[in-house]
């Protein structure tokens, strides 16, 4: 099967194949906190499903981010690639510490399905900032080695375009006001669940 476009993808998920990729999600991590990891059989889920496809999925307790981990490139079918990243959410992301099981009776989790990210052109950072859609576009710096990415979502919490980018940059590994002709930029809309 080729490559999805963001509305083939939209129109391929039923609601069915939505709640059946946040159970598995919930699952992974319940698991995870019996000290086991889910694994899937692909063959037991709709086609749609069975697509690689990239996804990041979001954890929060009481509200609060506990871990965000994800793909950007379709490297493994959805359904695993969800059940995968679920599991590193809740108990391997470096920055917040592992999952408990009294945490979870207080888990959210939210899954984002990338499309596949497009190479942007632009003359400048200003036309790159023109050329933003803010609350639509994800964006994936790369500037040689270093590289960071930031979801729709967090549009929310950083809506004007221009600081949108500076913080892309930070979490990059770059100064905020840095620019250089290398900067290479792709951009990529994500299916939220739920």
């Amino acid at each position: 099967m080729g490559r999805m476009s963001l509305s083939d993808s939209a129109s391929t998920l039923s609601a069915d194949d939505r709640d059946i990729l946040h159970k598995l999600a919930r699952t992974s991590i319940e698991k995870g906190l019996a000290g086991a990891e889910l694994t899937v059989e692909i063959s037991d889920y709709s086609a749609a499903l069975q697509v690689l496809r990239a996804s990041f999925v979001t954890v929060h307790v009481r509200a609060e981010l506990h871990g965000c981990i994800g793909s950007l490139e379709p490297e493994r079918p959805l359904v695993a690639d969800v059940v995968k990243n679920a599991y590193a959410a809740a108990f391997r992301d470096p920055r917040f510490s592992v999952l408990t099981p009294r945490e979870y009776e207080y888990l959210d989790v939210h899954i984002s399905i990338l499309s596949v990210p497009q190479p942007m052109e632009f003359e400048s950072e200003e036309d790159l900032l023109r050329q933003l859609r803010p609350g639509i576009d994800g964006l994936v710096l790369i500037e040689r080695h270093q590289r960071g990415t930031f979801l729709p979502a967090v549009w929310e919490s950083l809506a004007d375009p221009r600081e949108f980018l500076r913080h892309l940059k930070h979490k990059a590994g770059l100064p905020q006001d840095y620019w250089s002709d290398a900067i290479k930029i792709q951009r990529y809309t994500t299916e939220s669940i739920p």
